[in-house]
């Protein structure tokens, strides 16, 4: 592992347009001195009007690059596959020289993947933590400008996103582990997001498979996927939402399934009355007519 010592000596403010990676070096190497490479220690995140921050906190310095931009898919370093991030837009993140995790393995600065409830900020997951070379993917709610610099006073690097439009809060309904485990209904807990409207149920949809926040989950929520990975379409009429997963589903024997949790996220919207859910291959128990239905797969 080829590890160099980076002396800070220059920060920029970077303006990154639609689709544009724009990349910032802050110093130059110093063969003289020990290696040191930064380590990531907390990824936190805060709405300011007019726009969504993202703070990537480090120890040991400022990584002597950093980069961000918009990408069709995320991809792992390393791997080279794509990475699952939820958001309408996606931005994948880099730092070099830098690491996520100590001499040990352990991981430094928390979850590897957590959600936000900030009109912009949607999910972020990290995409690689290889040779000194930090990445994330970060899922947006809507394209828009973002920044990107340094504060090497506080040891971070901030990106900024815009956030050119309103929103309005809905809920998503999430496993409460803490109910599920004694037996005390309502086994769901609403939360609240903020989405775009008009597609407010396709909002409520993208949200619930970003899973709870941090905070959240220290109270007991979860995301139950039942392996699904995301959902294809969504489409609601005569008072039907018909909403079809991808991944391969299954209850696994369970009588809580994701089709607890989108039903009554879909149903809180008054053009909902009914949900149907599909499997990836199109296949629900009772395609017609007006009632609720789930595919045989989830089906305890």
């Amino acid at each position: 592992m080829l590890r160099l010592h980076v002396g800070v000596v220059a920060f920029a403010l970077i303006g990154l347009g639609a689709g544009t990676i724009t990349t910032v070096t802050t110093g130059a190497a110093a063969a003289t001195t020990a290696p040191v490479v930064p380590t990531l220690t907390q990824v936190s995140a805060a709405h300011h009007a007019g726009y969504d921050e993202l703070v990537f906190q480090f120890r040991g310095g400022i990584p002597a690059k950093y980069s961000a931009g918009y990408v069709s898919q995320v991809i792992g370093d390393a791997s080279g596959r794509p990475v699952p991030v939820v958001g309408s837009a996606l931005l994948q993140v880099r730092f070099a020289p830098a690491a996520g995790h100590n001499e040990k393995g352990v991981v430094t600065y928390g979850a590897l993947r957590r959600a936000y409830a900030l009109p912009q900020l949607i999910q972020v997951v990290n995409s690689g933590d290889f040779e000194s070379v930090l990445s994330f993917g970060v899922g947006l709610a809507q394209k828009a400008p973002v920044t990107m610099h340094a504060q090497p006073t506080l040891s971070r690097v901030v990106l900024d996103v815009r956030v050119p439009f309103k929103t309005v809060s809905v809920r998503d309904y999430f496993l409460n582990a803490h109910r599920f485990a004694t037996g005390t209904a309502p086994y769901t807990e609403a939360v609240y997001r903020p989405v775009i409207p008009p597609a407010t149920a396709f909002g409520a949809m993208q949200r619930l498979f970003a899973g709870p926040t941090q905070a959240e989950m220290a109270r007991g929520l979860r995301f139950t996927a039942s392996g699904a990975t995301g959902f294809k379409s969504l489409g609601i009429r005569d008072g039907v939402a018909r909403v079809q997963l991808t991944g391969t589903i299954s209850s696994g024997g369970s009588t809580f399934t994701i089709a607890n949790e989108i039903m009554p996220t879909l149903k809180q919207f008054p053009s909902v009355r009914w949900v149907k859910i599909y499997d990836r291959f199109g296949h629900t128990e009772r395609p017609s007519g007006h009632s609720d239905s789930i595919p045989l797969s989830l089906e305890p």
